[in-house]
């Protein structure tokens, strides 16, 4: 994980701008802010195909210890991953809104305003699921043309003030 003039790195204050150079970067990245979640949290990964948003979902997934393999759920819309044992007792609801397209009542169909009382839910093509919650992390994945991804943290309500602690 390389870090930038105008980016902060992890375990600094005020992480905005993180330069992901290998898949490995991405899952740290992720379960680095998976280790931050709890429940009713809500996390958007956006960017395009191939950018990393499943590598980034997969790290997530760890930093909250679940079980299962963590894949993209495209042709299932949604997965619940339960905790492990001995993980941090919260679940993740793994969304891709991929399919859903800009049809949001399919997206209110998924009822995840009940699992977000519950569990950490993470969408993968997430900028429409802005509006499930006024408090969420938005995370913009680019890939460049070198293979590397730039992840642009964007905290929404509470997030303002919960992840500059990282």
């Amino acid at each position: 994980m390389t870090v930038g003039p105008t980016s902060v790195g992890p375990t600094s204050v005020g992480l905005r701008n993180v330069e992901l150079a290998t898949e490995h970067d991405t899952r740290r990245f992720g379960r680095t802010i998976g280790a931050l979640l709890e429940p009713g949290d809500l996390v958007l990964l956006a960017g395009p195909l191939g950018a990393g948003k499943t590598v980034l979902a997969k790290g997530i997934a760890e930093g909250l210890g679940v079980e299962g393999r963590v894949s993209s759920p495209t042709f299932i819309i949604a997965r619940e991953h339960r905790p492990a044992p001995g993980g941090r007792g919260i679940p993740l609801v793994h969304v891709d809104a991929y399919r859903l397209g800009d049809d949001l009542a399919q997206l209110d169909d998924l009822d995840l305003d009940s699992a977000l009382t519950e569990a950490a839910v993470v969408v993968e093509w997430g900028e429409s699921a802005e509006r499930l919650s006024a408090d969420h992390l938005l995370i913009k994945i680019t890939r460049s043309d070198d293979d590397t991804r730039l992840a642009e943290v964007r905290p929404k309500g509470k997030w303002e003030n919960r992840w500059p602690g990282v």
